[in-house]
């Protein structure tokens, strides 16, 4: 596949955000399977992903998603899980925390280190994946996404490496939004955002519809998120629109 036939127009993209302008994931209707991978994603993706997986097999990788789109439902209850302490929320070394100790506030900005407010999440918009590589594990593996494995003598060392020079002569088509220096959330080495599409979307969300959207939600620690929103938005989302 050619590398022209990854991105498509700007007229595309607008027509495309104004038919599905869902930035909160309400809806996967207009989503579509993500080339025989447990996922879906926006149906505008899925040039510029088989190109991007034709690339990673000619140079000996297996480039597999572990996430595409992800429901505000699914967010919100991932979010509500850590707070309450049915899943773990992890340091910035990627470790367990013990959250009894600390106050709402500070529960809210642990949680924020590795997932998103429901309604803020990239995931929702079909326009982002989580990828590895399956050709270097074992079958019995678990895969973490952690940085851990896309380092050293991680699993997918040699991917992230290889994707990393594929990314920089491609800029235009994906990009990793979560990288070291920008903004407060820990750096996502396997999350990739699709350009042409996801910068439009995130130019829709602002802290006032996230506001509002919040302020009917059923979500834990509520009145510490409202309280600090403004913070919120300024270092969590803002800085990777």
């Amino acid at each position: 596949m050619q590398d022209d036939a990854q991105i498509f127009t700007d007229d595309e993209a607008s027509a495309s955000l104004s038919q599905h302008f869902d930035i909160f994931g309400l809806t996967d209707q207009h989503l579509v399977a993500c080339l025989g991978q447990d996922a879906k994603v926006h149906p505008l993706l899925l040039p510029a992903l088989a190109a991007l997986m034709d690339k990673a097999a000619g140079a000996g990788f297996d480039l597999c998603i572990a996430s595409g789109f992800r429901s505000f439902e699914r967010q919100l209850l991932i979010w509500n899980s850590k707070a309450h302490g049915l899943r773990p929320v992890l340091d910035q070394l990627g470790q367990p925390m013990d959250l009894s100790g600390l106050s709402d506030d500070e529960k809210v900005f642990a949680i924020l280190r590795w997932s998103a407010l429901p309604g803020a999440s990239r995931h929702h918009w079909g326009t982002d994946i989580d990828v590895y590589d399956a050709s270097h594990m074992a079958e019995d593996y678990q895969l973490q996404l952690t940085v851990e494995e896309t380092l050293g003598d991680g699993p997918c060392a040699a991917f992230h490496l290889w994707l990393t020079q594929e990314l920089q002569q491609n800029p235009q088509v994906f990009f990793r939004p979560y990288v070291a220096s920008v903004g407060s959330i820990s750096p996502e080495p396997w999350h990739l955002s699709y350009a042409p599409l996801a910068r439009l979307f995130a130019t829709q969300l602002s802290e006032t519809r996230l506001r509002e959207k919040l302020q009917v939600t059923d979500i834990a620690l509520k009145d510490s998120i409202l309280n600090n929103l403004s913070a919120i938005f300024n270092n969590y989302i803002k800085p990777y629109q």
